[in-house]
C-alpha cells in the first residue's frame, strides 16, 4: 500500500524561466524508509513544500493515505508529521507548551499525549528541558522538540528534511534508531538528506531528483546486497543530468539574447517567460493521463525534447 503517492507533479513559479518540478512521480510504501536525494536546486524543497501543502502546485496529484492534499487538505495533513530543516518552533513557548499546542491542533487526547510525550522525551533525552522556553535551547534541542511535535499524533507518514544537521553523534544515533523503529510499526519515513552514506545504510528505497525530474528510483536493499556505492551512482547520474540541464538552459538564454537584439531585453525576457508558461501547459496536457514512469532515459529524453524554446517570437 502506498502511504504517499506523487503523480505528474509540476510546479512553475510565476514569471520564472525554469520549471522547479517537472512531471515528478514516485510512491512511498507502508513500512518503508524512503530517501529523497538531489543536489541543491534540484527541486527537493519545492516538492516537499508541495507535499506538505506549504505552497500550491501547478498541476498533478498528491495523495497521503489516500487523501488528495489539494481536494481534502484537512485529512491529508492529519496523516503526516513534518520536521523542516529550520526547526520552525515558537521560541517563547516552553517545550511542553509547544508540544501540547501541536497536540491540540491534531486533537490528541490528554491521557494519550501525556504518555507519548513522556516516551518521546525519554527517547530523545530532552525531558530535563521541557519546562524551559525554547529560546534557551541549543540547535540540537530545538530539532528534537520539533521532532517530538511532528510525532505527537503518531502519523502514518513522518517527513524529515535534513533532520540531522547540527545534531551531535548521540542525537543522530537516537534519530536514526527511532526512524527504524517507527517504520517497523508499519509507518513510513520520508527522509530528505545530503548524507548519502546514511541514506544507503538506513533506507529501503531512494529517488534522485535533478533539474525538477526524477532521474533514478533505487532499491537500496539491492545496493547493499551487491556492494554497489550510492555515492558514485549519485555523482554519475547527476553529472549526466546536469550536462543536459546546462545545455537546455544555454539554448534558452541564447535564444533570448538573440531576440533581445531585435526587440529589446525587457520584451525578450517577457517573451521567454511567456513561452515557458506555454511549454508548462503543453507538458501538463501531454502527461496528465500518461502512466507514471521513473526511468532515467525516458525522463531525460522527454525533457530534452520539450524544454528547448523553438517558437518564433514577435515584437508585439
Amino acid at each position: 500500500m502506498a502511504i504517499l503517492k506523487v503523480q505528474h507533479l509540476f510546479k512553475h513559479y510565476n514569471g520564472a524561466k525554469y520549471i522547479s518540478a517537472r512531471d515528478i512521480n514516485f510512491e512511498v510504501k507502508e513500512g518503508e524508509i524512503f530517501g529523497f536525494l538531489g543536489v541543491n536546486g534540484a527541486g527537493k524543497s519545492t516538492s516537499i513544500k508541495c507535499i506538505t501543502g506549504i505552497i500550491p502546485f501547478t498541476s498533478g496529484k498528491i495523495e497521503i493515505c489516500g487523501f488528495d492534499n489539494k481536494k481534502d487538505p484537512y485529512n491529508a495533513k492529519k496523516c503526516f508529521g513534518f520536521v523542516p530543516d529550520n526547526h520552525a518552533v515558537y521560541d517563547k513557548l516552553t517545550g511542553s507548551e509547544y508540544v501540547n499546542y501541536i497536540a491540540d491542533l491534531y486533537g490528541v487526547e490528554e491521557n494519550v499525549r501525556k504518555e507519548r510525550f513522556e516516551m518521546l522525551c525519554a527517547k530523545f533525552k530532552i525531558g530535563h528541558a521541557v519546562n524551559n522556553q525554547i529560546m534557551s535551547y541549543s540547535h540540537g534541542m530545538k530539532q528534537k522538540i520539533s521532532i517530538i511535535g511532528a510525532l505527537i499524533h503518531m502519523p502514518k507518514l513522518w517527513i524529515l528534511d535534513e533532520p540531522m544537521v547540527g545534531l551531535d553523534p548521540q542525537s543522530i544515533f537516537e534519530v536514526k534508531e527511532y526512524m527504524k523503529e517507527y517504520a517497523k510499526k508499519g509507518n513510513s519515513v520520508f527522509f530528505s538528506s545530503h548524507n548519502l552514506d546514511t541514506v544507503q545504510v538506513m533506507c529501503d528505497r531512494a529517488v534522485i531528483v535533478h533539474g525538477g525530474i526524477v532521474i533514478a528510483d533505487i532499491d537500496l536493499h539491492e545496493y547493499r546486497r551487491t556492494g554497489k556505492d550510492l555515492e558514485k551512482e549519485f555523482m554519475e547520474l547527476t553529472r549526466q543530468a546536469g550536462e543536459l540541464q546546462n545545455q537546455m538552459r544555454k539554448e534558452i538564454n541564447d535564444e533570448e539574447a538573440e531576440l533581445a537584439k531585435k526587440v529589446g531585453k525587457h520584451r525578450a525576457s517577457r517573451a521567454t517567460v511567456k513561452k515557458i508558461d506555454k511549454m508548462v501547459h503543453d507538458l501538463i496536457e501531454k502527461t496528465k493521463d500518461a502512466p507514471c514512469v521513473n526511468t532515467f532515459a525516458i525522463d531525460l529524453a522527454k525533457s530534452k525534447g520539450t524544454v528547448q524554446v523553438k517558437a518564433e517570437y514577435t515584437s508585439k
